[in-house]
């Protein structure tokens, strides 16, 4: 338009860093960063933090990480949700560097091939990561790479930690740098200046995919990407109010904590770290520290709910006491029952969707007053659909062979997709997988989901792999698992396909019972005639394992690639059998199979 002028003066890049500067201005002294456990540190103020970081930045410039135009310079973080993690999501790209924060479950052999993958040039590391790491980085050498530099990180969060400096031998000679000292040491440069990104498209971020069902993608996200994402998180996680006191039982290194690593500073909130996330520690964080918000997978729901009694405080809500804590669910479809147990513990839980490729959150259940009245099961099945998109991207289901929108009718069953501004930049040194994810200017989820008539709600029916194809028709394992949870003595279920003489396969349920269940009284032609009663006759299990854990990725998610190994390995269910029973936790032989441990 005439008389328009793009200039400095009405431009400015976005980049999530800008969250610190501001925090650091308009809410100096409260707390940014405070370990959970009694007799940790003190909490560190945001203006304490925001300078933390600068000295950081500062001793990686120094490094030489500086952004490049050609090469992206990736800096690897392998720790748990420890208050340097919150710090180096700041610090490291202030240094116009990108953050690779690594699973920090990874095994040495699968942490050496990221390594040598982001081209890391330094790997921030937890001192009780620092085993993995001196064997990934062995490995690192023996591929002919050049290994990282090593900082370590030495921050206790609790008085029961082992020091590292009990070990001071071993460690000494693990690493190049120490954490505190580094950053001591970044204040003696003082011309230093923030590296501002000049592109907002340029990366920020690079994150591996959770590996559930093939080897880890790395996926690119920008600064722009990750600024719109954490403000549309902040939003969708209701912190519009004063600022929120956040509980750290999301992995940091998953999507960025849902980038709110970066989202709780834009707010001025406090971030309370939590090295392992048991329900006791979940409890005890809550009632010391007037935590507001927290987040997590189903099976993060799942403890909470089987908590025992002793590891409980209960939340007084309403009527003049604290008001209930926000958790956003995100992973699997949580089952109803378990959100029914929550909302009684003094949790409001709000259900979202989203994937790696989209920061994190894409989707959440905006909840409507209309819906208050209904019974409590009805509002429980109401909150678990995946609901519409967040204000930073588009959302649709659609017949991935036509790319026409499916009816919003319930029943009609397509691939979820999604574009907009917080969808990836593609995966890192990955073309092809690239263009065949963005294929027709969405991206393909591999979710399949219908839309429910009336409001439109997306509601995932299970992941295409995911699906049991049982004499021509399709089994949605989500359901199935619903009802499942639905048993009072059922802890976690989750159902994959097993071979089958007569139907090709059939429903293979893996169920983990409650604390202080039953035990051998539970069986599972009892399981099986409770689905029968709520589900088709052939949506309902055929066979049953009962297992001590279900086997999980460091972000909750169930690994179905491993269940879906041993269904194959127990062999196909013989014609005409109506059930089969397994005891996964031990024990001798029976008719149906061997028991043994998964």
């Amino acid at each position: 338009m005439d008389g328009t002028v793009l200039c400095a003066a009405n431009h400015v890049p976005l980049t999530p860093i800008s969250f610190l500067e501001h925090a650091a201005l308009v809410y100096p002294d409260r707390p940014a960063i405070v370990a959970s456990a009694p007799g940790s540190a003190l909490p560190r103020t945001w203006q304490e933090t925001r300078a933390r970081c600068v000295r950081l930045a500062a001793a990686l410039a120094g490094f030489g990480v500086a952004r490049h135009d050609v090469v992206i310079r990736t800096v690897a973080v392998f720790a748990q949700n420890i208050p340097a993690m919150c710090e180096l999501h700041f610090g490291i790209p202030m240094a116009g560097a990108v953050i690779c924060a690594l699973n920090s479950r990874l095994d040495a052999a699968m942490a050496s091939v990221l390594l040598q993958h982001s081209e890391a040039k330094v790997i921030f590391v937890d001192y009780l990561l620092l085993d993995v790491t001196k064997e990934a980085l062995s490995l690192v050498t023996k591929a002919g790479a050049r290994p990282p530099r090593v900082v370590l990180i030495k921050e206790l969060l609790d008085k029961s930690s082992r020091h590292p400096e009990s070990d001071d031998k071993t460690y000494a000679q693990a690493y190049d740098y120490e954490y505190e000292t580094l950053i001591a040491n970044g204040g003696s440069s003082p011309d230093f200046r923030i590296r501002w990104p000049a592109d907002e498209n340029k990366p920020i971020a690079l994150n591996y995919t959770s590996g559930t069902t093939s080897r880890p993608k790395g996926v690119v996200y920008t600064h722009r990407g990750a600024y719109l994402n954490s403000i549309a998180t902040v939003i969708m996680n209701q912190m519009v109010g004063p600022p929120p006191v956040y509980l750290w039982t999301v992995p940091m290194f998953h999507c960025n904590g849902w980038c709110l690593a970066w989202g709780v500073a834009a707010k001025g909130g406090t971030h309370v770290c939590l090295r392992k996330v048991t329900a006791a520690a979940v409890f005890d964080a809550v009632a010391r520290h007037d935590v507001t918000h927290m987040g997590g997978a189903p099976t993060v729901l799942s403890m909470i709910v089987n908590a025992t009694a002793e590891e409980r405080k209960l939340l007084h809500t309403g009527g003049g006491g604290r008001p209930p804590v926000t958790v956003k669910a995100g992973g699997a479809p949580p089952p109803p029952q378990v959100l029914l147990r929550m909302e009684a513990l003094g949790f409001h839980v709000i259900h979202g969707y989203g994937m790696t490729e989209t920061y994190g959150p894409a989707t959440f259940c905006a909840w409507k007053p209309e819906w208050d009245p209904l019974p409590p099961e009805q509002r429980a099945r109401i909150k678990a659909r995946q609901g519409l998109q967040h204000l930073g991207l588009e959302v649709d289901v659609k017949d991935p062979a036509t790319m026409r929108s499916v009816p919003a009718d319930g029943k009609t069953v397509g691939e979820v997709m999604l574009r907009g501004n917080t969808v990836m930049s593609g995966y890192y040194k990955d073309a092809p997988a690239t263009a065949q994810a963005l294929a027709g200017g969405w991206l393909r989820s591999g979710d399949l989901a219908v839309r429910d008539g009336g409001d439109g709600y997306v509601r995932i029916v299970d992941r295409a792999k995911d699906i049991v194809v049982s004499g021509g028709e399709n089994v949605s394992t989500v359901e199935v698992e619903a009802a499942l949870s639905a048993h009072p003595e059922v802890a976690e279920a989750a159902v994959v396909g097993r071979p089958d003489e007569y139907w090709g396969e059939t429903p293979c349920a893996f169920v983990k019972l409650r604390d202080g269940a039953a035990g051998e009284s539970v069986g599972a032609e009892e399981v099986i005639a409770f689905c029968r009663a709520r589900l088709p006759r052939y949506m309902a299990p055929r066979t049953v394992v009962f297992v001590a854990e279900l086997p999980k990725t460091a972000t909750g998610k169930v690994q179905k690639v491993v269940l879906r190994e041993r269904a194959k390995a127990m062999g196909g269910v013989v014609s005409g059998s109506e059930s089969g029973q397994q005891r996964g936790a031990g024990g001798s032989e029976t008719e149906q199979g061997t028991r043994s441990k998964l």
